[in-house]
């Protein structure tokens, strides 16, 4: 039964993207990531990775990338191929560029040339709120903390290395967080309309989750979409400004079905010769930026 109201529609394509990935039969999906190869060459193959898909299996993942990458090399090679290796991770709700390797080889040198930070990333997220200043650096260390809540959950948090002292407002060093990883992310703002932002976003450093809590924490413009970073104390779906759920024609109680606006658009590889690759938001992501009046920058 497909609803009839445009909005009703939409909200059940959303809800039903994370699922959609997770009910097809491993080969189903291998030909769907075949269809999504952007690149490929006699090192690589660049695919754009769909949203709700994890990189890798746990706790109640059926369906993961790692897990069908055997089966990708050998429709890409025809039947009789080395399993592809994963060169750097996209979080399970992030759309875009990925990097894949056909050897052990080639994946041990994209790795380092992401660890080494020779690899340029650059993100789209929507965000909700004007970033001020409406371009510059986050530059706070990251740190996984237990939330202690009704629900007890784990999340990435800032550990700044200074605070203000109450006493006199001086801004005072503080002792490093032993755990604490530094995390760096360049951003600046592309366009602003409905109580949101268009960002891009270029991460220097790799911390897992380091765009959502750089966004959420430190420049309180938590991304579209995020629940998990919307609130610290609980878990709950993210509250959106009126303005915003009229551009979207939704009720705040459906602000769940709303999914990560996070999309990773470009990626430029210093391999030989430097490759860079493109991947368009995916259409979900397109269609918010229409109703929100957010107007996509043309490359």
């Amino acid at each position: 039964q497909i609803p009839k109201d445009p909005t009703q529609r939409w909200l059940r394509e959303l809800a039903a993207l994370g699922q959609q990935l997770q009910q097809v039969h491993p080969n189903v999906l291998a030909k769907i990531l075949k269809e999504r190869t952007v690149y490929q060459n006699e090192e690589i193959v660049v695919i754009d990775k769909p949203y709700g898909l994890p990189v890798h299996g746990g706790p109640g993942i059926k369906n993961c990338i790692a897990d069908v990458l055997p089966i990708l090399a050998k429709m890409l090679e025809n039947m009789k191929a080395d399993p592809l290796h994963l060169c750097h991770r996209l979080d399970k709700e992030t759309t875009g560029v990925m990097v894949l390797a056909r050897s052990k080889e080639a994946a041990e040198k994209v790795r380092l040339l992401f660890k080494t930070r020779q690899v340029e990333k650059i993100y789209w997220a929507i965000v909700l709120g004007d970033p001020d200043p409406v371009e510059g650096v986050v530059e706070i260390p990251i740190v996984e903390k237990e939330v202690q809540s009704h629900q007890s959950h784990y999340k990435m948090t800032l550990a700044p290395n200074y605070r203000l002292c109450s006493e006199d407002g001086k801004v005072m060093k503080i002792r490093k967080n032993r755990n604490a990883e530094s995390a760096v992310t360049r951003y600046r703002r592309l366009a602003g309309a409905s109580a949101c932002s268009l960002l891009e976003l270029q991460p220097i450093t790799g911390v897992k989750h380091q765009i959502r809590v750089h966004l959420a924490y430190g420049l309180g413009c938590p991304i579209l979409g995020d629940h998990k970073y919307s609130h610290w104390s609980k878990l709950a779906p993210q509250k959106l400004p009126e303005l915003t759920l009229r551009k979207l024609k939704l009720e705040q109680s459906k602000a769940r079905h709303l999914p990560l606006h996070l999309h990773a658009h470009r990626l430029s590889l210093p391999l030989g010769q430097p490759l860079d690759f493109v991947c368009k938001p995916p259409h979900f992501f397109q269609k918010t930026l229409r109703k929100l009046e957010l107007d996509i920058p043309k490359d």
